[in-house]
């Protein structure tokens, strides 16, 4: 995995943040990762084509969220959301990592480990789930 860091969007991470988010806002999303130093925006790239991608914010001392992950569909089903869950783990000093999401993300999340618990419908018929994963610091 490489760390992607760019003023301009390449078009395959505008792809990919746009499965984790709304088409609409995957400009904004994006600007945040350049402005702020507290989010980072990882690649997975194989065979020198980016197919997945994780964003992090570092929230409190050692704990982040994850804001973004997303992988192209051809892709899915490989292990590489886990794989940059992992790497994340391995390459932060953090005690914990967040993540809220919806039910389809939900069965993902707990087979990553994550502790999963529900928010609530948050959104008008929308339930969201909070899912936690205490690290091995």
């Amino acid at each position: 995995m490489k760390l992607i860091q760019s003023s301009k969007i390449h078009p395959e991470v505008k792809t990919l943040l746009s499965y984790a988010t709304s088409e609409k806002k995957v400009e904004k999303e994006y600007s945040l990762y350049i402005a702020c130093p507290e989010r980072i925006l990882y690649g997975y790239t194989l065979e020198q084509d980016i197919v997945g991608c994780i964003g992090i914010v570092k929230s409190g001392v050692n704990q982040c969220e994850i804001k973004h992950i997303a992988v192209s569909p051809a892709y899915r089903g490989r292990g590489i959301g886990r794989e940059m869950i992992r790497y994340v783990e391995e390459h932060h000093v953090f005690s914990s990592i967040y993540a809220e999401t919806d039910q389809d993300a939900v069965i993902f999340y707990k087979n990553n480990g994550f502790h999963i618990i529900s928010l609530g419908e948050k959104y008008p018929g929308v339930e969201r789930f909070g899912c936690l994963l205490t690290c091995n610091t």
